[in-house]
């Protein structure tokens, strides 16, 4: 019972971190492995395929965004009632959340469905590639009505301090998609659309075990007489979610900036960043695991008003974070061509890609300070700093400073993961500083 692991984490912080960590890394490493083999599947079916696949990716992180926004305000507003004792407050938040990722599904398929292909043919998709997008977003968005609540419903159990439970359902979804996936598409002939198909299919499943489990396990008790209209609650999911979403949509913004800049040097340097940016999320899946973990109990502590505990957690999870990052940038900066030989032979992207990732490396500590902040302040129930911090980081600082040393100044794509470093060394300042302050008004406003 959540009002147990209230108690039970209260007892050991610091394990607690870990005990909420682990398994959403292990469902991030399965989704990684899953990436790759529906890749190499629709790559079978030719380049054409694989391109409309790859023209699928920005609408498909607006999804992403749009249930991991709502996921962040739903987990810091039911952990802050149940870390106050408040059930029926946090069973009611659950069902706001429930409702708003509902509606978030119908307005995302009402609007969607019309644009798909003119985005990709704006995009600069040919018209035969466009139509096969079409064809596998359309089948998505519908897939939306499933994907949307069952996503929700994992905060619920997330916000409760069961990590365990979303991973079970995420992984299995998984592996039906990876199982179903040859079937639509070779067995059945039906191509992209039979991919599509297959993930719809997992998003369906997903949704089922994930009711069945919320019947079954959860503390909190989800049915719609535990629903009453609450403006407050609606404001407080949305005050944390909007900006968690929009961080994600910049960071894709962010991305692809990067791609066109190094476009500007030549392909075989774009496919360079590509696997240095894989290696570096081998280290990045620990930050995003232990900074949702620190979400959960920032938000549980709060509401329980045990604020040492709170400190605890903030403190030890961000100083955790940096010295691993921290190692790891030793590890790409000693050995870069070992990690990347992981994704290429080929010698000139192994060149490239080392220089680019000795200097990359140091970008992952101060990138671990910024999302452990963003993450424990939405636990204190602030979207705004996060987002904030991130703008600073990447709109502000990081694009306009790459910008202007490689065609100002004329330095070398090396500009690139340089102005990350620098960037992210002055919004860790920042975001370190915002911290202070946020949490002395949390705990003087008790």
């Amino acid at each position: 019972m959540a009002k147990d692991r209230v108690e039970e984490f209260l007892k050991n912080p610091k394990r607690a971190l870990l005990v909420l960590a682990t398994p959403i890394i292990v469902s991030m490493i399965v989704q990684t492995l899953y990436s790759i083999v529906d890749t190499a599947f629709v790559g079978r079916l030719g380049t054409e395929a694989l391109a409309a696949l790859t023209f699928t990716f920005p609408p498909f992180l607006v999804l992403i965004a749009l249930t991991s926004g709502l996921g962040a305000g739903m987990s810091s507003r039911i952990s802050r009632s149940l870390g106050a004792r408040h059930k029926t407050s946090a069973e009611n938040a659950a069902m706001h959340g429930l409702f708003i990722s509902l509606i978030l599904a119908v307005i995302v398929l009402i609007i969607g469905l019309p644009i798909l292909e003119p985005f990709f043919t704006l995009l600069g998709a040919t018209e035969a590639i466009a139509k096969l997008a079409t064809d596998y977003m359309k089948i998505i968005l519908f897939g939306a009505l499933f994907m949307f609540p069952a996503q929700a419903i994992a905060s619920i159990f997330s916000a409760e301090g069961d990590t365990r439970t979303p991973t079970k359902v995420s992984v299995s979804s998984l592996v039906l998609n990876i199982i179903l996936d040859p079937i639509f598409i070779y067995v059945l002939g039906l191509g992209v659309k039979g991919a599509a198909i297959a993930t719809v299919i997992s998003f369906l499943a997903s949704l089922l075990l994930s009711v069945y489990f919320v019947i079954k396990k959860s503390y909190l008790h989800i049915h719609l007489s535990s629903f009453s209209f609450s403006p407050r609650i609606t404001r407080d999911i949305i005050d944390v979610g909007a900006p968690a979403g929009l961080m994600i949509l910049l960071m894709s913004l962010y991305t692809s900036f990067i791609s066109r800049l190094m476009a500007h040097f030549g392909t075989v340097y774009v496919a360079s960043y590509g696997i240095a940016s894989r290696v570096e999320h081998i280290a990045v899946m620990p930050v995003v695991a232990f900074s949702i973990a620190a979400m959960i109990l920032t938000a549980m502590f709060l509401g329980a008003r045990e604020y040492n505990a709170l400190k605890v957690v903030s403190d030890y999870s961000i100083r955790v974070m940096f010295v691993f990052t921290l190692l790891m940038a030793a590890l790409f900066f000693l050995m870069p061509v070992l990690f990347l030989r992981i994704f290429t032979q080929e010698l000139e992207l192994l060149s490239l890609g080392a220089a680019y990732l000795r200097v990359s490396a140091f970008s992952l500590p101060p990138f671990a300070i910024g999302m452990m902040v963003s993450r424990i302040m939405q636990g204190l129930g602030y979207g705004l700093p996060g987002l904030v911090v991130t703008v600073a980081r990447l709109i502000i600082i990081a694009m306009p400073l790459m910008y202007f040393a490689i065609f100002v100044l004329g330095y070398s794509y090396l500009a690139i993961p340089a102005a990350m470093v620098i960037s992210g060394v002055v919004s860790a300042g920042i975001a370190l500083v915002w911290l202070r302050a946020e949490f002395r008004e949390s705990v003087a406003s008790d």
